[in-house]
């Protein structure tokens, strides 16, 4: 199984982070992507991912627009170019919370997009209640044979659609699929279909049941893995060998 997006570079990993590597490994954990959000949490997830032999990604989050360099590129462009960097992000917007004013939210996004079309980087986008603004700069901004995922998916079976259908996005599918009250999120999942679905976690955050409330670590994708293949009607052979297969070709990894 390949853990699409978690955070294992996080303080809330200091105290056992071999020990939370360990546990993935052992619970068939192949490959991970801990993700930035900022500048400096993106150098930190490098250098753990160089450690402990994982992959990073690096962007500047929504939330974090607002103390983003002025030009935001050429801060992030050396991270970029860092082994085992695979991937932009995690950038987008997120009207939830409103942590950075929209517009600064949006200048980011945009800068972060061009990047990705200049670098040929995929993107790891974040999303959260501004799906129209969303999309209306995606059809400005991306391009066609630019690849992305939207992380920790939560939206309706309309919007996986137009998201998989008119942009080619992936969705990345963490615990929150397990919990009793996203049925919604389980009809979307069906919509998009399991060729444009990747797993992730997401951890420290949104532990999937059994284990909610808990602190999440990439062992615990097992369980999301379980239950999807349940929703999708498939054995969990074939959700991991497609899930797998589908992360490998975003993000260019090489079959372990």
């Amino acid at each position: 199984m390949i853990d699409t997006h978690c955070h294992v570079h996080d303080h809330k990993f200091d105290h056992d982070r071999a020990a939370v590597m360990a546990r993935a490994r052992a619970a068939g954990v192949s490959a991970m992507i801990t993700v930035g959000e900022n500048i400096s949490d993106s150098a930190r997830a490098i250098a753990t991912a160089q450690e402990y032999r994982c992959f990073a990604a690096a962007g500047i989050h929504p939330h974090d627009a607002k103390d983003a360099p002025a030009t935001p590129a050429e801060a992030l462009r050396p991270l970029l170019a860092q082994s085992p960097v695979v991937a932009l992000g995690e950038t987008g917007l997120d009207y939830y919370y409103d942590h950075s004013p929209r517009d600064a939210q949006q200048r980011v996004l945009r800068a972060q997009l061009r990047l990705a079309r200049e670098t040929e980087m995929p993107v790891i986008f974040h999303h959260r209640d501004a799906f129209e603004d969303f999309t209306a700069i995606l059809r400005e901004e991306w391009k066609s044979g630019m690849r992305g995922v939207v992380h920790c998916f939560t939206g309706t079976a309309q919007q996986a659609q137009t998201l998989v259908a008119e942009f080619g996005l992936l969705l990345g599918i963490g615990g929150v699929v397990t919990f009793a009250n996203a049925p919604a999120l389980r009809e979307a999942v069906c919509a998009a279909g399991l060729d444009r679905i990747v797993l992730e976690t997401d951890a420290p955050y949104l532990a999937p049941e059994p284990m909610r409330g808990k602190r999440n670590e990439p062992a615990f994708i097992a369980h999301t893995a379980a239950r999807l293949g349940e929703i999708l009607g498939v054995s969990l052979h074939e959700l991991i060998a497609t899930t797998d297969r589908n992360a490998r070709t975003l993000f260019g990894m090489r079959a372990s």
